[in-house]
């Protein structure tokens, strides 16, 4: 399986990668998230994260895809923080459902950290749905101000302080 991560090709979206992308977004709800969430809410949340959904996350966000093979194995973004300066988002984490756990996520991790909105940011925050929030804690988030609870969302928001410098 470690041969998967070493084949693994990193790109800017394009608007081309619209529906493959929400399709592989669309997957983890109704495959992975609705675990937690139960299947209604992630089949309202599916309808709701459309073609547009994706296209008007790219007007604000850098979003990168991840292909294997010639197909979009996954996705990430990372977007300013309401406009900030100093810190930063990072929005629609998603691999392919069947992928889980071959290192493509901590590529996306590892290739969003090298964006110029990470490298500015001296705070960085995710919006964690229950199921991804140990795997960001792996990377150094913990829960904004010490807060593990579920937000209006029904996410986890975790955080991660850098050293600028």
């Amino acid at each position: 399986m470690n041969d998967i991560k070493n084949k693994v090709r990193v790109r800017k979206f394009q608007k081309a990668d619209a529906e493959e992308v929400q399709e592989l977004i669309v997957r983890n709800f109704l495959e992975v998230n609705s675990k937690d969430y139960g299947i209604k809410a992630m089949q309202e949340l599916a309808v709701n994260y459309g073609i547009d959904k994706i296209l008007q996350i790219v007007s604000y966000a850098h979003m990168y895809v991840f292909e294997l093979d010639d197909r979009i194995v996954g996705v990430g973004s990372i977007s300013s923080f309401w406009g900030s300066e100093t810190e930063s988002i990072l929005l629609t984490i998603f691999v392919l459902p069947e992928l889980h756990g071959n290192g493509i996520g901590r590529i996306i991790m590892q290739t969003l950290g090298q964006d110029e909105l990470y490298l500015r940011a001296d705070r960085i925050e995710i919006p964690s749905s229950i199921t991804a929030t140990e795997f960001y804690r792996k990377f150094g988030y913990d829960y904004k101000d010490g807060i593990k609870e579920l937000d209006s969302e029904q996410h986890y928001r975790l955080e991660k302080y850098k050293k600028i410098g």
